[in-house]
């Protein structure tokens, strides 16, 4: 730890030099212009001018790095920094023409989470290079792990190298699926299966070839994690047990993402099936539901997607009885045809579905193509049906309450 903290001093020294504080200036400055220039233009995310400002920044630095050795003072820092800017661009660029075949939220997500983060990592790794050389600063000593002495850039892995695993393995895993589920004529929920298996596959080996790379002997490695295992065994079951549940589902095809279904009495759409739990959409608020796997591999559950998307609605609507029953149930029948949401075949139809107290209570069955649209259809067809009613001159009966007065 000693020996990092000389070289962290050192760093300190080098920065505060003359030479270096004069391209970290000049740096900053440019990149101060560049950020003013984006204020005065905003532009859209799908422009490309901001793409050209930075390959404008980039040609800037790279002018600098040259004109500072002919005044006497090294320009090494700034043609670094011209490299970044450059790959950064072509990076944004990138970007761009992805939005154009992918959605972009989709691609913005990726862009958080696996292509920033790697280009950071990626820079800082270039300007220790460049300050100091990165090999020697890899190899200072931190800490010591199961009697192995671990490195300044064997830690850094450590912390680095499992999130990256766990983020872009994404991709490659997707591929295999895709090539699998053409080769193969695998099934959605089969596929999605394989892919979570390549996945965390991967991600393990990532892990033992960490273990391995920085040098842990394997025997400690054991021992731990078996007295761990005894403590954990409890709190894991339930992990476990989710785990298991996941893959079924998914090659069962029982629960697949996309698939529309009836959860503690609320429509839900299922967004995403991973290892411990599912993620549902719930229609009525836009919220969204974290579910363990096993919820549905014990219960029962409704599906609205299980063969076909197709969904009957139906809606109660009560009518005076002096109204004729054949007037009210043609009048719901054509209220329902003229809902752009509602299929015409199936056709829908009414019926009397109960004789109350007050007045007939009639029943309008209806079909639609998305279950996700219920909501929408029912509220619109209440609305329709009551203007309707109106213009008709039919009444919707109510109980007579007698006037009861309070002392």
């Amino acid at each position: 730890m000693n020996q990092l903290f000389y070289v962290i001093v050192g760093w300190l020294g080098l920065i505060t030099r003359a030479a270096v504080l004069w391209q970290l200036f000049v740096f900053m400055a440019l990149v101060l212009a560049y950020r003013a220039w984006r204020l005065r233009h905003p532009a859209p995310t799908t422009s490309w001018s901001p793409v050209f400002a930075k390959l404008a920044l980039a040609a800037l630095l790279e002018l600098f790095s040259v004109l500072l050795p002919v005044l006497g003072l090294p320009g090494g820092l700034l043609a670094l920094f011209a490299q970044l800017v450059l790959i950064w661009t072509a990076l944004a660029a990138l970007r761009l023409l992805l939005r154009l075949y992918f959605p972009a939220q989709e691609v913005q997500a990726y862009w958080m989470k696996a292509v920033a983060p790697l280009f950071a990592v990626a820079a800082m790794a270039g300007l220790i290079h460049r300050l100091d050389g990165l090999a020697i600063m890899s190899e200072v000593p931190v800490l010591k792990l199961f009697n192995e002495h671990i490195s300044f850039g064997n830690l850094l892995l450590m912390m680095v190298l499992p999130y990256f695993l766990v983020v872009l393995s994404d991709l490659p895993v997707a591929l295999i699926g895709w090539i699998a589920g053409k080769l193969g004529g695998l099934e959605e929920g089969n596929r999605k299966a394989l892919e979570l298996i390549f996945r965390y596959l991967l991600i393990g080996l990532g892990v033992v070839w960490l273990a391995d790379r920085i040098g842990l002997n394997g025997t400690a490695i054991a021992a731990v994690a078996g007295g761990l295992s005894v403590g954990l065994g409890f709190g894991i079951k339930e992990v476990f047990s989710n785990f298991v549940s996941g893959i079924w589902l998914l090659f069962e095809g029982a629960l697949k993402p996309g698939e529309v279904l009836l959860y503690e009495g609320d429509v839900c759409k299922v967004n995403k099936l991973g290892l411990r739990a599912a993620t549902l959409l719930r229609n009525n608020d836009n919220a969204e539901l974290v579910v363990p796997n096993q919820t549905f591999f014990t219960a029962t559950t409704t599906t609205y997607t299980g063969t076909d998307e197709l969904r009957c609605g139906f809606l109660k609507v009560p009518a005076d009885y002096k109204h004729d029953p054949d007037e009210v149930m043609a009048l719901l029948v054509d209220t329902a045809k003229a809902n752009p949401l509602v299929l015409a075949d199936p056709a829908p139809s009414a019926s009397i579905d109960h004789l109350g107290e007050y007045g007939i209570d009639y029943g309008l069955a209806f079909w639609m193509e998305d279950p996700m649209k219920n909501g929408k259809i029912l509220g619109d067809l209440r609305y329709a049906i009551l203007k309707r009613f109106k213009a008709e001159g039919i009444e919707i009966p109510r109980p007579l309450y007698p006037f009861s007065a309070q002392s």
